[in-house]
């Protein structure tokens, strides 16, 4: 190899060196140029040092911020949906709390005195005192049962519903029971459940009250509407009732139970007690006796209270929530004259692959099961479920170690797995279970359930 051909492949390799220097870094030049462009509006020759560098540290404050500076999107939705001080201001409608006495020391003494007696009256253990438990519950509903109760309410979405932007704190308690039977009533208490058929009698209500004062009870359902969802139906209407007796008012709407439609969930009824300055002409408001015209009943809380807010003042709340039972087909038919509404959602059908005479790793029972009609399957457990029922007794509740007994160890994994299932009653025996109104998760692995 001559000394020529060795310095000329050592000077083309410089030169191929140099040119691809020189092209990196013409390229790299340019990408720097532009991405300086984008944020500063000019290159940076044409700008001066100084404001060139104010630019940059502007940009870098402002857009490229780091991270912890950024806000989440938590934040920019509070910020969002931030209340208007002006336009979203609670404002109380109710009575004021009455002011405290001024408590003495002869009243603290005589309050420790009675304590003092009281514990000594309690101290005998062979014999029994009784508690008057009404006069507990008023004690506690001064002292934090009202702020309780108006919690609840706010909580539950009582007050937007009724009043948009109002609100007030109970002053007078209530106590509304409804008669089951002979034997059992179904009180009403901060928004707790009842079924329809637990409502459908007239209830009996009850609070304290001079003999001279004047209220209003009225009764609606916030959710039941079928036609308008800010309208509510008004289920009871007493109007000018003089001290605590209800058979002195004048009815504006007669009762009638509530009626939360199949697969609406639970529906809220509200009970409201308003305070009147004096007596008020319900003549325009009033309704035929009995009123069966859901149309006649449709009514707004609000429309009404902003008319006649001169002349009440409301004192007293309770709510419940009510659900659906059986009863109501009935009453639908032969009550209302309607056809029953029910509410259902349709879900797409799930997509199921074309079977295949040898699915691989699938378990072959389940894997057959995913192409049966479902009405044979649900027929099959009904079976089942039918055979453990006796017609004039009650249906037996579910075992309360349902997997107590050890299956056969001759039985097959699919088999075993298929036995605990119709025990637990999960997947395609969930049928079995006992009726119950109140929803049941159907948790297929507790264990991977957190304590």
């Amino acid at each position: 190899m001559s000394a020529v051909y060795i310095a000329g492949k050592s000077i083309k390799q410089g030169l191929s060196k140099n040119v691809l220097k020189n092209v990196s870094f013409i390229q790299i030049r340019f990408i720097r140029k532009e991405k300086e462009s984008r944020y500063l509006g000019f290159y940076k020759r044409r700008l001066p040092s100084p404001e060139y560098w104010a630019r940059k540290e502007k940009y870098r404050s402002t857009v490229l911020k780091p991270l912890e500076e950024i806000p989440s999107l938590e934040d920019r939705l509070k910020e969002l949906n931030a209340p208007d001080p002006v336009l979203d201001r609670k404002i109380d409608i109710g009575f004021s709390r009455s002011e405290k006495k001024n408590i003495t020391i002869q009243d603290r003494l005589d309050w420790q005195k009675a304590c003092k007696i009281s514990k000594t009256q309690l101290s005998d253990e062979n014999e029994l005192r009784k508690i008057d438990l009404a006069t507990i519950k008023k004690d506690s509903f001064e002292l934090e049962g009202s702020v309780q109760l108006q919690n609840l309410a706010e909580h539950y979405g009582i007050y937007s519903h009724l009043y948009q932007h109002g609100y007030f704190t109970p002053r007078v308690p209530l106590n509304i029971r409804y008669d089951y039977d002979e034997d059992y009533v179904s009180p009403v208490h901060s928004g707790n459940i009842l079924q329809a058929s637990e409502v459908s009698k007239v209830p009996n209500v009850s609070f304290d009250s001079k003999p001279d004062d004047l209220w209003t009870l009225v009764l609606t359902n916030l959710d039941g509407h079928l036609l308008d969802t800010n309208s509510e139906y008004l289920h009871w209407f007493i109007g000018n009732i003089k001290g605590d007796n209800l058979k002195s008012g004048e009815i504006v709407c007669d009762y009638l139970q509530p009626f939360p439609m199949r697969g609406t969930g639970y529906h809220r009824l509200v009970f409201v007690l308003y305070k009147q300055n004096k007596k008020i002409d319900f003549s325009s408001m009033k309704r035929s006796i009995p009123c069966l015209s859901l149309e006649q009943r449709t009514f707004k809380t609000f429309d009404f209270y902003k008319e006649l807010q001169d002349f009440l003042t409301p004192a007293g709340l309770a709510f419940y929530q009510c659900i659906w039972d059986e009863s109501l087909t009935d009453f639908f038919h032969d009550t209302l004259n309607m056809q029953e509404p029910i509410f259902e959602y349709i879900e797409k059908p799930l997509y199921i692959k074309p079977q295949v005479h040898f699915p691989h790793l699938e378990p072959f029972n389940l894997y057959l099961d995913r192409y049966r009609d479902p009405k044979e399957i649900k027929k099959e457990v009904l079976l089942k479920r039918l055979k453990a029922i006796e017609p004039f007794q009650e249906e037996p509740p579910m075992p309360k170690y349902p997997c107590l007994h050890k299956p056969d160890n001759y039985l097959f994994s699919w088999q075993k797995r298929d036995m605990y299932k119709e025990r637990m009653r999960y997947g395609k025996y969930r049928d079995l279970r006992p009726h119950s109104v109140y929803p049941q998760e159907d948790n297929q692995f507790p264990y991977l359930t957190k304590a």
